[in-house]
């Protein structure tokens, strides 16, 4: 079962390099990665995958790149749709 989460990152963040950091990380976890607003202050992210890869993706961003303070990360979890089957 695929699992979606709504992550929140708070801190001091460049945007850019942020982003390319988190691309990168969801790339090599084979997660789908959605991008919301990002600011100098947050940065709003939804990663879907398996559970383990999206705990992996919250970690490795929790760490941020070298230039990203992550101070807090909100989440908020919830279970990618199937589809229907007849």
């Amino acid at each position: 079962m695929s699992l979606v989460v709504d992550f929140t990152f708070k801190g001091q963040i460049a945007c850019d390099s942020f982003l390319s950091f988190a691309r990168h990380r969801a790339g090599r976890l084979d997660l789908k990665l959605d991008i919301g607003p990002c600011s100098d202050t947050a940065v709003e992210v939804s990663v879907e995958g398996a559970e383990a890869l999206v705990d992996m993706f919250e970690m490795a961003c929790s760490l941020g790149p070298y230039d990203c303070m992550v101070l807090d990360v909100l989440r908020k979890e919830g279970f990618a749709a199937r589809p229907a089957t007849v």
